[in-house]
């Protein structure tokens, strides 16, 4: 073992741009610069697969560095979706900030086994990245210098690569990206999950569903909500009458009904009206119950 040493400077400048990119989508008043996207792009293309490299390969015999960037690139670009496959199977789905909140996360976790296997190898078989003999090794190319069969392909796809991310960013700044506005509108039974709702009563009786709502609307919202049994309007409380909603922000939030006439396979609507139409639903959900006469 080597002993302990300051940290890699290549590491530690994965580690910065990571730590950035997240200030500037956390912190609201960054969030919607160009600097987030600039810097959100190296977070999927190239940062995480540069952690994972650097990992795997901690000597300096292991990859050149031509290598090392071709193969960062692709290792992200193969990472990156399999986090978002992951995601999907849990409760935050894919969607921007859990998306970059686990790269963040893998990213740092692989650059920190990174640094504990290169701190673990003799000096002169550490791999260091040598940012002046690198600036030489590309002016040499540019100039013309004979170099063999793989640097010449690597070169060409390190290049490709770069135009590629770049070409990307581009489109991604200048080209207004029009986004999916929806709203989430959800009734869940008693147990908070979408089964076991109570569509039998007595008269009298009370039930209890889950009224859930997320804005997905990229502004805030003020809703309008009524619930109706067989076109007759039943009362509410006043924080689900009118609901202000911030955007990709959920509400969950009981109700207790209490239906007041009886019959069987009756209709019980939850209605849900937006802040420009007030007489049409923009979302409404509906039960058939049967209230039977008081024992």
């Amino acid at each position: 073992m080597a002993g302990n040493q300051k940290f890699p400077s290549d590491l530690l400048l994965v580690a910065g741009l990571v730590i950035l990119m997240d200030i500037f989508v956390l912190i609201p008043v960054l969030s919607g610069s160009i600097i987030r996207t600039a810097l959100g792009l190296p977070l999927i293309l190239f940062l995480p697969g540069y952690a994972l490299i650097a990992m795997l390969f901690p000597e300096k015999s292991g990859l050149e560095g031509m290598e090392r960037i071709a193969l960062s690139v692709a290792m992200s670009v193969s990472v990156v979706p399999l986090i978002g496959l992951a995601l999907n199977y849990t409760p935050w789905e894919i969607k921007e900030m859990p998306l970059i909140t686990s790269v963040s996360i893998f990213t740092l976790i692989v650059l920190t086994i990174a640094y504990v296997r290169r701190n673990y190898l003799p000096a002169d078989r550490k791999f260091d990245v040598p940012f002046r003999a690198l600036t030489l090794t590309l002016l040499l190319g540019i100039t013309g210098k004979t170099e063999s069969k793989t640097e010449k392909n690597l070169r060409i796809i390190l290049i490709l690569s770069f135009l590629i991310l770049i070409g990307t960013g581009v489109y991604v700044i200048l080209v207004p990206q029009d986004k999916e506005t929806y709203t989430e509108f959800y009734v869940l039974g008693a147990n908070g999950t979408a089964n076991n709702y109570k569509t039998d009563y007595i008269q009298g009786e009370s039930g209890t569903y889950f009224i859930g709502i997320t804005n997905n609307e990229y502004r805030t919202m003020d809703y309008t909500m009524e619930v109706r049994l067989e076109n007759q309007s039943l009362p509410l409380p006043e924080n689900l009458q009118h609901i202000k909603l911030a955007n990709n922000k959920t509400l969950v939030e009981p109700l207790k009904i209490k239906p007041s006439v009886e019959g069987e396979n009756m209709k019980l609507e939850f209605l849900l009206f937006n802040e420009t139409e007030k007489n049409i639903p923009y979302k409404d959900l509906h039960l058939w119950i049967n209230v039977g006469e008081e024992v």
